[in-house]
């Protein structure tokens, strides 16, 4: 995995939009889940403070979003034959610097989609709807701000927590702490005509928001690793893949009322692979934070469970670590293509665990101070073994898309909460600038002032 430098530029003058959510995630060790034979239970000694994560939960006004639009919105250009190349079937070689215009607006587009998951979730703990989707699904994509997308909504999602919480906070005023189940995203499938012809193929969204809910936050605190079930060991009798145990928790877990998120998913994907499985498809899985995670997750799933699987794509934003190298193998090997886009400056692209340097796909100069040990390179390769086989030895997945927040001249405050907004991504996609023409754009804004002045200057009185 090579990763890509560029400097990026936002519009001046603009309020970045505050944290709506945050993949919280924790380097302090914690018991692994059984996840495939019981849930985790937490007792009045290991529950975190409700005041806490009330303030976690404040709802987010949402008014800076809007006066913030999108500078780079091109016309749609057309795929036709090449959209497998940018869904990357060659792990977008030549496309990532300069970044491809073309493929910048599909980012951008799948972006939004995402983007519609957060306006459509209810995030005021006060709702009798909290927690749930706000729009009808057949109207959803209008009325979260996506019109005329050609796609239509075929299913919900929901995830569910595997911890059970003690009966003192179900029964507590603030009822809110003991959701277990809640609406994180949605499957919708290209219907129109036009929008077929200009991908190339009929594509298959699914989008995931970040954290939102309390039980979702105690999921991301749970960070060690745990094995997928019915895995078994890799092919040279090296240990299996391993996940984290939170993400996979709220994808594997499910209650008598409500369907796990992975047997909605491999029900949704069974539907859609017979009805249209005889035609060029694309499956886009898309998420921010601990979507980015449960993205990653999905798309091994569906690569696992469905032989006849059609090309298999992540986009990913802001998502922290999600297992180890031998399921990072696994990823390779199953053909599922990932685009990881990251900010340096964004803390929860570098947690949870440690990374095993492996070739060239770690860059030892982004790592953070206060992460522990990051890299074992220069050890002797027992150490390194002994490090990769506990619970915290991480891998980075796929092709990652290096941004940073330091190389825009609007950006000059470090906000770690603003540097991992869904918002800041989108927008230093849209000012990305290749790392060989640095402030391109600043350049231009800057001589077109000079010109100005210069007529200013020169115009007789």
């Amino acid at each position: 995995m090579r990763s890509v430098r560029t400097c990026t530029q936002l519009p001046p003058a603009r309020a970045l939009v505050p944290a709506r959510c945050c993949c919280s995630l924790s380097t302090v060790s914690t018991q692994p889940a059984r996840l495939e034979n019981s849930n985790v239970k937490l007792t009045e000694n290991n529950v975190p403070p409700i005041k806490n994560l009330e303030r976690l939960l404040d709802p987010i006004d949402d008014t800076t979003a809007r006066a913030f639009p999108y500078r780079f919105m091109p016309r749609p250009a057309k795929l036709g034959k090449k959209w497998m190349e940018y869904q990357g079937i060659s792990n977008w070689d030549g496309l990532l610097d300069p970044l491809d215009d073309t493929l910048r607006g599909e980012i951008l587009r799948y972006g939004q989609f995402v983007e519609a998951s957060y306006k459509s979730f209810d995030f005021d703990p006060s709702s009798p709807s909290y927690a749930t989707c706000m729009f009808p699904r057949s109207s959803l994509l209008e009325r979260a701000g996506l019109p005329d997308t050609g796609y239509r909504l075929t299913k919900n999602l929901r995830a569910t927590s595997g911890i059970q919480l003690p009966r003192w906070v179900e029964r507590a005023p603030a009822s809110w702490v003991a959701t277990q189940s809640s609406w994180i995203g949605y499957v919708a499938i290209c219907q129109d005509r036009d929008e077929i012809a200009r991908l190339g193929r009929r594509d298959v969204v699914i989008a995931f928001r970040g954290t939102a809910t309390c039980l979702e936050w105690v999921e991301n605190l749970r960070a060690t690793l745990t094995h997928l079930p019915n895995a078994g060991s890799d092919s040279d009798g090296t240990c299996g893949p391993m996940v984290e145990s939170g993400f996979l928790s709220l994808y594997t877990s499910g209650t008598p009322g409500s369907p796990s998120l992975q047997q909605m998913v491999r029900e949704e994907i069974s539907r859609i692979i017979q009805s249209y499985g005889d035609e060029p498809l694309s499956l886009t899985i898309t998420g921010h934070s601990l979507g980015a995670a449960i993205a990653i997750l999905t798309a091994y799933d569906i690569k696992t469970t469905f032989k006849r699987a059609p090309l298999v794509t992540v986009i990913s934003f802001g998502g922290p670590r999600v297992g180890n190298r031998i399921f990072r193998k696994h990823l390779e090997r199953q053909g599922t293509k990932i685009l990881r886009i990251v900010n340096s400056d964004d803390l929860i692209t570098k947690v949870p665990g440690f990374v095993i340097k492996d070739d060239e796909n770690i860059d030892t100069d982004d790592l953070p101070y206060n992460n522990l040990v990051q890299v074992t390179a220069g050890l002797p390769s027992w150490i390194q073994k002994r490090v990769e086989d506990t619970q915290w030895g991480y891998a980075e997945v796929g092709r990652e898309l290096r941004l940073s927040s330091r190389d825009s001249p609007y950006l000059s405050g470090f906000n770690v909460a603003t540097c991992h907004e869904l918002k800041t991504y989108l927008h230093l996609i849209d000012g990305f600038v290749s790392s060989t023409c640095p402030f391109r754009a600043s350049a231009k804004m800057m001589i077109g002032n000079y010109r100005r002045r210069r007529k200013a200057i020169a115009k007789p009185s």
